[in-house]
């Protein structure tokens, strides 16, 4: 799994060390190539439990940094757990009833995941373009 934010400020992939703007194949071979994005943090491969440690420190990072809305582009996430998405509903709900996590394009199953437990969750917001 990678995530990098929008300028290259942060990069970080499960696999070690990648040269700029490139993730290496995570633990269960999920290729993956950072782009930035403008305003916004962009995760790519899996969140399963290799990653959760990655996933969790930049959900953490939404809670205390950011604006009202904080984008997410997930359009090359290709999984996420069920302990990957309780990890975002919390992060949702710590940032406040007025602060929103917006994410793009995210994986088809994770809008299903977030609503069978976490029904009528505020503060989290589907964009598909």
């Amino acid at each position: 799994m990678c995530l990098r934010s929008c300028g290259g400020r942060r990069e970080r992939s499960r696999a070690g060390e990648a040269p700029a703007g490139r993730c290496r194949a995570g633990a269960r071979g999920a290729a993956a190539r950072c782009v930035p994005v403008e305003r916004a943090d962009r995760a790519a491969g899996e969140v399963s439990l290799p990653t959760h440690g990655i996933w969790e420190r930049a959900l953490e990072r939404a809670v205390r940094e950011g604006d009202d809305v904080y984008p997410l582009e997930l359009s090359a996430l290709t999984f996420v757990d069920v302990a990957g998405a309780g990890a975002l509903a919390d992060a949702a709900r710590r940032r406040g009833e007025r602060r929103r996590l917006v994410l793009d394009r995210p994986p088809a199953a994770l809008p299903r995941i977030l609503d069978l437990p976490w029904p009528g969750l505020w503060g989290i917001e589907v964009s598909a373009s």
